[in-house]
């Protein structure tokens, strides 16, 4: 299992149930594909670098997780898909 950390950024315009209900789907992927969430940390709102669907602000969250090797792969194709989220990265963190 290695330890991976997936930056998740949703649009401004949505409800906080709707927001919620994105982060819960993101989640359910991630245990899905054999992953563990250890931490889900929101930031909140922030300003964008820049426009993005014409909107200039978005909600941030990171979410900790320790996941097998093919996981990300399968987590990214279903996240891509999203209609709510605007941007998505996924990083492998160091031991």
């Amino acid at each position: 299992m290695n330890k991976y950390e997936l930056a998740v950024v949703l649009g401004a315009n949505l409800e906080d149930d709707e927001r919620s209900a994105a982060m819960e789907k993101v989640t359910g992927y991630i245990t899905r594909f054999g992953g563990t969430v250890s931490k889900v940390d929101e930031w909140g709102k922030k300003q964008l670098a820049y426009e993005i669907r014409k909107m200039t602000e978005a909600y941030y969250y990171f979410i900790t997780f320790e996941a097998p090797e093919t996981a990300p792969a399968e987590i990214e194709a279903n996240v891509r898909i999203m209609e709510q989220v605007l941007r998505f990265l996924i990083v492998k963190q160091e031991a």
